[in-house]
């Protein structure tokens, strides 16, 4: 069956973009875009550059028709390097319109990751930022085949024409919708690489629609809302949802360091009703916002995705919602979005104990589109469904998931094809990379990821279970637990991140509060082996993305450097 929804006596279409002409024809005067504009002010209503749905239609298939002037075709793969914002939603709609597979990657993974990764990709042209195009300029021998080139903002003597400017100006009855089909190539998006190098996902035009029907359909998504988007994806969800997405005034690589009263005060100008953020960027403003008690009555709606949610940033954000408002924490990961599903009251009124008290995060219950299975951990590949052996219920194993929001492939890094991928006739399932279990309810209990599982000579430790129980301690942010040592014997360390205002000052202090994490621990089946525990003297690492997943590849060696000195030093 044709996954793409649309109204009785409308033709079907495969191409995602295409899904914002039939939103423009029912919502033309909505925006559909609003980015702030001069310098913020708190408590002072700010201006905003707006688009209409029906601008924003016109403007990416002028896009579109310059770029089909410049003879890009369907299949080209073009880098998208531009600031999240009303450009970077119009280029992506514009690239896809035109067939072009987009490449999508996070900058702020390093200029040394970046390069290789789009390097790999074997890009056959750039849309990007002057700064980026004299990069590429200088590398140009690592991407031969990049002739097809856009400069997004102004454009000097030795940088490649055209210009976005001059994209936008062609006029968009020239615009000739390419053949798409589902299964036709629509972008490759980059893992973050928290668990190893980032690799190249392949997504199809099936893939993105099934993402907004599975999100419209879960969460009763209707046309007319507004979202404060602090992720690129859905701000591009939103558009063919016929959803305003009003751009957050953040640095959207670095959402730790949000501005609580810049966000919430957009959520009060454009009576947002709905919002999407990392776990790290609902810590910061739900906290400072509880503290003053600071509302935003027409909130009702908040998305949080990427790491675990405390209950604490759930109770905040609850308390600066309005009445009745919901907060979800879809699961899923680049491969596969989304898994599961879980809301805050079902978290904190039932499962928020148990994931104290050892039990993993209860992500919730599956998309309808997602079938899954819990099947026995396994380091090696796993090539046919034959391969496989499915665990029961509530037995800890490495989740697997099929459905048409599952991608495929990988197309850069292609030999994690063979570790993620299983065949199974004409479906293909995709190992997560995740362990847990589900339970009687048919929820699924995450407990960690495979790779940063510890082997003890004792026997296994997951990395949630075990930090959850020490995050109970008051003064703890959060925490990493890591393995010294050979696999098989590695010795356990539990490294804790404080509250900044709970950070130690002395010596004395520092060993009190690694007394009673120790005593925690030990007061614990799960966690009672752990007899080493580090206080991180700064944030702990974590992914670029959300700044939430935490780089526990980079822990293990500062854990051991810091078990070293404290031997010698004995």
């Amino acid at each position: 069956m044709d996954p793409v929804r649309v109204s009785e006596g409308e033709r079907p279409t495969a191409n995602i973009a295409a899904r914002l002409r039939q939103v423009a024809a029912k919502q033309p005067a909505q925006i559909a875009l609003a980015s702030p504009l001069g310098r913020y002010e708190p408590g002072r209503k700010r201006d905003y550059a707006t688009m209409t749905f029906a601008d924003l239609e016109l403007h990416t298939s002028s896009i579109a028709a310059g770029l089909q002037k410049m003879e890009i075709t369907p299949g080209m793969r073009i880098v998208m390097l531009v600031k999240f914002g009303a450009d970077f939603i119009s280029l992506v709609f514009a690239l896809l319109k035109a067939g072009a597979v987009v490449i999508l990657i996070d900058p702020g993974m390093g200029r040394k990751n970046l390069v290789r990764c789009l390097e790999a990709s074997k890009p056959d042209g750039f849309v990007a930022i002057p700064a980026a195009q004299l990069i590429r300029m200088v590398l140009r021998r690592r991407f031969p085949h990049a002739r097809k080139n856009v400069t997004v903002g102004p454009r000097y003597g030795f940088l490649p024409k055209p210009t976005l400017a001059s994209l936008a100006g062609t006029p968009s009855a020239l615009y000739i919708p390419p053949p798409i089909t589902l299964d036709s190539e629509a972008a490759i998006i980059f893992t973050t690489g928290s668990t190893g190098p980032p690799k190249g996902v392949l997504y199809t035009h099936r893939t993105f629609n099934s993402q907004v029907d599975q999100l419209v359909e879960h969460y009763g998504i209707k046309p007319g809302g507004c979202d404060l988007s602090a992720f690129p994806l859905f701000g591009l969800f939103n558009a063919v949802m016929g959803t305003t997405t009003v751009i957050p005034d953040m640095d959207p690589t670095r959402p730790a360091d949000v501005d609580p009263p810049r966000l919430l005060d957009a959520m009060d100008q454009w009576k947002v009703n709905q919002a999407f953020g990392s776990p790290v960027l609902w810590t910061t403003v739900g906290r400072w916002a509880t503290e003053r008690g600071r509302k935003v009555e027409s909130l009702r709606r908040v998305f949080s995705a990427g790491a675990p949610v405390s209950p604490n940033v759930l109770r905040w954000m609850r308390d600066t919602m309005g009445e009745g408002g919901e907060m979800f924490t879809p699961y899923g990961a680049t491969e596969s979005l989304p898994v599961a599903s879980i809301e805050s009251r079902e978290v904190l009124e039932e499962t928020a104990d148990k994931c104290d008290a050892g039990a993993g995060t209860c992500v919730g219950r599956r998309f309808s589109g997602i079938e899954w299975k819990v099947i026995a951990i396994d380091d090696g590949p796993l090539a046919s469904i034959q391969d496989v052996r499915e665990l029961p219920q509530g037995q800890i194993g490495e989740l697997m998931v099929t459905g048409d929001v599952v991608t495929h492939q990988y197309v850069t890094r292609t030999d994690q094809n063979l570790l993620h991928k299983v065949q199974d006739g004409d479906r293909i399932w995709h190992r997560m990379g995740d362990v847990g279990y589900l339970d009687e309810q048919g929820r699924f209990w995450c407990c960690g990821r495979k790779s940063h599982r510890v082997r003890t000579a004792g026997g296994q430790l997951f990395t949630e279970p075990c930090e959850a129980i020490f995050n109970t301690h008051p003064h703890v942010h959060r925490s990493a637990l890591v393995g010294i040592g050979e696999l098989g014997s590695q010795q356990p360390v539990l490294i804790a991140e404080l509250w900044p205002e709970h950070t130690p000052h002395d010596s004395l202090s520092r060993q009190q509060l690694i007394a009673q994490l120790r005593g925690i621990g030990k007061s614990h089946a799960l966690t009672k082996s752990i007899e080493h525990i580090l206080l991180y003297p700064k944030r702990l690492p974590t992914d670029i993305r959300h700044n939430a997943k935490i780089f526990r590849e980079q822990l293990g060696p500062w854990a051991a450097k810091q078990l070293m000195q404290t031997s010698r030093r004995s």
